[in-house]
């Protein structure tokens, strides 16, 4: 386990233990398997926890049928650096030909084409809704020739009209979510409309079971506010008409959405629902998680059987000659996937919980690494010498008052060949401060990587409330300890 910090010393790098290499001019040869050596013994004091990999989210968004939202934080801190090396747990006296490169931060993921931000949130549709528009004009194209034979070929660009409609409504939905978050002060990442509805990703936990209640219920109370408007604009319009039929279909689509969200089950807004009344009744909302993820997965297996049978014995306006042969396979196979979404989003919504859980073990004050004040102009050789001597892993450059200017880089250190390293002056290889490098001490949690993620970085200066430096937290350093976070378990 890394307690990097863990004493509460401050990482300043003035305290000289004797057991290090005080004399050392330059570092020591690396054998070999780097990786394998044995540190000394101030990075045996904070060693580095072991790498992984384990994104939800903050990755895995889940995607969730006809509308629903997903608290989905970003746990990948400053964009999720890649530190995959586990030589990162040496020293300064082993970095010298490590084959260590600044962590690489993906792409920001788009989540498909982007259409507005109403209330400053991104709205984006994924490729997989293009899909389902031509499954949609394809199937009720062929629903209206029945109905209005006259149309022709025409049919199929009212049908589309409609699918372009019901989303606009499953839009409304998820708006209505995204409206609730921001009033509740939780930041919303995005909406995206997707295979089977829409998501909206909002990136923290709502803070009381009561806001988590209203949060999820919002969505099917405005799906059926719409059912009720386009029922009521019904009622001057002539049956039989190409209003008359769009407008039935969506006040019966959207009293679907609405009685599909309400099931109790995560990861429907029933099941967020379902989880805050357990939450309000144990007090503990991991309690309330694993409850209603259960009662989603036996939903799952509900919807796979239940739907096929249904369909079947004619208990949704079907006869038995309807449902037999390429019928039945699309009914089993509509049933197979509603139900892998639900079962998939009950299992992300209990990897969710176990996140949240997790988070406050993610303590600056824990991560920071030990760090040596040298002035601008002094050698890197000097530097690296001091920083064993003081049993530091970081360098921090500042000016002849004291005050922090720039943080040392451990890659571009790693990228100077030992012989030029008494030429070499450090700050040449130091990356300015800007105000959201400097991270105080007290920070953990979701307030830690918010931190983090605001201003992306590879080192961090780590300060006390009285502005005295602390260390250097590194970013890797806090993505390796979340990950072995996450392994535990809950």
């Amino acid at each position: 386990m890394d307690e990097s910090g863990g004493s509460g010393q401050p990482r300043s790098g003035t305290d000289e233990p004797a057991d290090h290499h005080a004399g050392s001019e330059a570092p020591a040869a690396p054998s070999p398997t780097p990786a394998d050596e044995q540190p000394a013994k101030a990075a045996e004091e904070n060693p580095a926890p072991d790498n992984g990999t384990d994104t939800p989210t903050s990755g895995e968004h889940e995607g969730k049928p006809t509308g629903d939202h997903a608290a989905a934080p970003d746990t990948s801190p400053a964009d999720s650096p890649a530190a995959k090396n586990p030589a990162d747990d040496r020293t300064f006296a082993h970095s010298g030909t490590a084959k260590n490169r600044p962590p690489k931060r993906p792409r920001e993921p788009g989540g498909g084409l982007l259409m507005g931000r109403p209330f400053g949130v991104p709205v984006y549709v994924a490729p997989s809704w293009f899909l389902v528009a031509a499954l949609i004009t394809w199937v009720f194209g062929g629903q209206l020739d029945r109905v209005l034979p006259d149309l022709g070929a025409a049919r199929y660009l009212v049908a589309l009209f409609f699918a372009v409609a019901f989303y606009a409504s499953v839009l409304v939905h998820e708006l209505a979510h995204t409206v609730a978050a921001l009033r509740f002060k939780l930041p919303v990442r995005r909406i995206q409309l997707q295979f089977f509805g829409g998501v909206s990703e909002i990136e923290k936990e709502a803070e009381t079971p009561g806001r988590e209640f209203v949060l999820a219920f919002v969505g099917p109370l405005l799906s059926l506010v719409l059912a009720g408007l386009f029922y009521v604009a019904m009622q001057p319009v002539e049956p039989g008409t190409v209003p008359g039929v769009l407008l039935a279909g969506l006040m019966i689509s959207n009293l679907i959405v609405a009685a599909f969200n309400l099931l109790p089950g995560l990861p429907l807004d029933g099941g967020r629902m379902l989880r805050a009344v357990v939450w309000k009744i144990t007090g503990k909302p991991m309690s309330g998680t694993i409850a209603a993820a259960w009662v989603g997965r036996a939903l799952a297996v509900s919807v796979l059987i239940g739907l096929p049978l249904l369909t079947q014995s004619g208990a949704l306006g079907t006869t038995a000659e309807d449902s037999v042969g390429m019928d039945t396979v699309t009914d089993a196979l509509l049933a197979a996937i509603l139900a892998a979404i639900i079962w998939t989003g009950a299992g992300n919504s209990l990897r969710m919980a176990r996140l949240r859980e997790h988070l406050p073990e993610l303590r600056a004050r824990n991560l920071t690494r030990r760090a040596v004040p040298v002035e601008t102009d002094t050698p890197l050789s000097e530097a690296l010498r001091r920083a064993n001597a003081a049993g530091a892993r970081a360098l921090v450059v500042v000016d002849p008052e004291g005050n922090p200017l720039s943080l040392v880089r451990e890659a571009a250190i790693v990228g100077v060949p030992e012989h030029r390293r008494p030429w070499v002056a450090v700050s040449g290889l130091a990356q300015d401060l800007t105000d959201g490098m400097r991270v105080s001490a007290e920070l953990a949690g979701e307030d830690l990587l918010d931190v983090l993620r605001a201003t992306p970085a590879t080192e961090y200066l780590v300060v006390e409330e009285t502005g005295e430096i602390y260390g250097v937290l590194s970013a890797a350093d806090v993505e390796r300890a979340f990950v072995k976070a996450m392994a535990r378990p809950s």
